[in-house]
């Protein structure tokens, strides 16, 4: 498959088009929506949050768009970095304990541990920094 390289609006919806196929295929692959991290040693869950923030921010870029297309092999082979307080007043972190630094290749995941389940849940999956397309 052939991901845009260019930032036209076209060239962007063409991402977010091949995400939103992805995370279809995806999803109907791993009907439980998670992945065992060797360095957690923990499963860390890929929700409709995860999803939505993949496709809010991934199609700017051809590198983040490429990074969604690993997202198994991100999930399992990323290695822990470091741990960082949620943000305090993000209603999107509110659900979090704490957030966890992941890297794999050029790729940063950050993770969030929930309060309630102390499960770990994909919070963002991030490409590489070059070439970011401008809003």
């Amino acid at each position: 498959m052939e991901i845009p390289r260019g930032y036209s609006r076209e060239d962007i919806k063409a991402r977010r088009q091949i995400i939103k196929d992805f995370y279809a295929s995806w999803i109907a692959q791993h009907p439980e929506k998670k992945v065992w991290n060797k360095s957690l040693k923990a499963y860390i869950l890929v929700r409709f949050d995860s999803v939505n923030e993949a496709l809010g921010h991934a199609p700017r870029s051809f590198e983040a768009t490429n990074a969604q297309l690993h997202l198994s092999e991100a999930l399992s082979d990323a290695i822990y970095v470091e741990e960082r307080p949620a943000k305090f007043g993000d209603k999107n972190q509110k659900k979090f304990s704490k957030m966890l630094l992941l890297r794999w290749k050029s790729c940063r995941l950050l993770v969030g541990k929930r309060k309630t389940s102390g499960e770990y849940e994909l919070y963002y999956l991030s490409g590489g920094q070059k070439n970011k397309a401008v809003r």
